[in-house]
């Protein structure tokens, strides 16, 4: 990783944390976030995966307009560390733990490959 795609991906990180801890204490369900990237695709590479406690409360949080306002966090948070992507929506992925349970025994490392 080179020293700019580092220095990125700490402006990254800690915008994403603040959009994890605004939605712990909002969205109901809400577990944690990550993101995935390929540097030598960026931004276009940048995907954010939400992680929900279970499948209902994915489907919950699906069903109503949490989603756009999850969405606007993200899209303003990018945006003030300058990251300019045309539409955010297509670089956010919902996931539950249910589903890695279910599919990878738990193990995110091997379900975010």
């Amino acid at each position: 990783m080179r020293k700019t795609d580092k220095k990125i991906d700490n402006q990254l990180r800690t915008a994403l944390t603040d959009v994890c801890e605004t939605a712990l204490q909002e969205i109901d369900g809400f577990q944690w976030l990550t993101h995935l990237v390929d540097y030598a695709n960026f931004p276009k590479s940048l995907t954010v995966v939400c992680i929900f406690a279970s499948n209902e409360k994915l489907e919950v949080f699906l069903s109503k307009n949490d989603k756009n306002e999850l969405t606007s966090l993200i899209q303003s948070k990018l945006d003030g560390i300058g990251i300019k992507v045309k539409n955010v929506a297509k670089h956010i992925s919902y996931d539950s733990e249910e589903n890695c349970e279910k599919q990878h025994n738990g193990n995110w490392a091997n379900r975010l490959r």
